[in-house]
């Protein structure tokens, strides 16, 4: 699932145009830097959900062959995080799923960090899996911490603690989590929180660079970081 509905009022006046995930870092879409790690990991078919300017997006990933595209249309109104997984559902069926922010992406380092998450996934202890990253390896985040990791791998909100770590834009989830869920506008975090509660959210360390671009101004660093981290990886 690629979150990909936002308004990206903050990206403005590129916005005013485009769709945000249609902002290129390096030559590559937001989007596409997604999509080409889902494909890294196997992944054969994603659902992106759009709603401002779509028919940009929909036109984009016409002839996307890795993954294949499948579209959930949010035109007739924002469903937010969690309220656009529950419209897409019926696409998605009843295995775990990868859930991917369109508007953040990493460079990998060594295997690549979708196959490290399917690999740290177990359904018997976890309802959600997050990918985490620690302020060295972010470029364009501004804010603070968000988990703090416990000994068994166990996430507690981070209240901005300095040991704290950074998500990643990137989880697998359960579907059962959304049974009950009502097809309406909430968030993610409400999930996040039930299953911090009952000890089943669990968080994986990413390998490599992680890069959000969330301002016009973000793309200049964004673009640097990228070409260091390829740099690197040669």
């Amino acid at each position: 699932m690629v979150l990909a509905a936002g308004l990206g009022k903050r990206m403005r006046p590129i916005t005013e145009t485009i769709p945000k995930p249609l902002v290129r870092i390096s030559g590559k879409t937001l989007l596409d830097w997604g999509l080409d790690s889902l494909a890294a990991a196997g992944v054969e078919r994603a659902v992106i959900n759009v709603h401002y300017l779509p028919d940009q997006i929909v036109e984009h990933v016409a002839s996307r062959q890795a993954p294949r595209i499948e579209i959930s249309d949010e035109r007739d109104g924002l469903l937010d995080s969690a309220g656009g997984i529950v419209r897409a559902l019926p696409w998605l069926g009843t295995a775990p799923f990868y859930i991917v922010n369109a508007d953040t992406f990493w460079i990998d380092e060594g295997m690549p960090n979708l196959t490290r998450l399917a690999l740290a996934w177990d359904a018997g202890r976890m309802d959600i899996l997050l990918m985490l990253a620690n302020l060295e390896q972010a470029t364009g985040h501004s804010g603070s911490t968000d988990f703090l990791v416990a000994s068994d791998g166990t996430l507690r909100r981070a209240k901005s603690a300095p040991g704290g770590l950074i998500y990643a834009g990137a989880a697998i989830v359960h579907p059962r989590l959304f049974a009950k869920a009502a097809e309406t506008p909430h968030s993610l975090n409400l999930y996040f929180d039930e299953a911090i509660a009952a000890g089943r959210l669990h968080g994986m360390r990413m390998s490599g660079s992680w890069i959000t671009v969330g301002t016009p101004d973000a793309i200049a660093p964004a673009e640097a970081a990228v070409k260091r981290a390829l740099a690197e990886a040669q």
